[in-house]
């Protein structure tokens, strides 16, 4: 009875293609939704500046959109001025990031209503988010 030899060589590679082929799916799938998440879910017409500055921070800023209108949202949820008072004086002990996104048509008297309840809880460190001028 003849055997035939087994060669080690063969069965000690493990083919990566597969494994490269995933991980590059993954990664597009992750930059795609990225993007998604990154963007405004509030559609705002921001002020345009000629000078922006970008800030990276360790905490999560807190962004309070307001509308052209005067509509407020606390991090994408719509809620009235009363309610923002509450909110931030829940999160006031921690002096957290503030960040302003107001439309460039709002009445400025909402953005100095908004302000004067974030100073009323100690917070005076605020960024007024715009675009650059093109």
């Amino acid at each position: 009875m003849r055997r035939e030899p087994v060669y080690e060589s063969e069965i000690a590679e493990i083919n990566m293609t597969p494994f490269v082929d995933i991980v590059l799916v993954i990664l597009v799938i992750f930059m795609v939704t990225a993007t998604f998440v990154t963007q405004g879910k509030i559609p705002l017409n921001l002020p345009q500046a000629t000078s922006a500055e970008n800030r990276k921070d360790d905490q999560k800023p807190i962004t309070l959109s307001l509308g052209e209108t005067g509509e407020l949202y606390y991090d994408d949820v719509a809620l009235s001025l009363d309610d923002l008072d509450v909110k931030i004086a829940q999160v006031s002990g921690s002096e957290p990031h503030i960040v302003i996104r107001s439309d460039a048509k709002t009445p400025f008297e909402y953005v100095v209503k908004v302000i004067d309840i974030c100073k009323k809880h100690r917070i005076s460190t605020f960024a007024i988010q715009t675009k650059m001028r093109s």
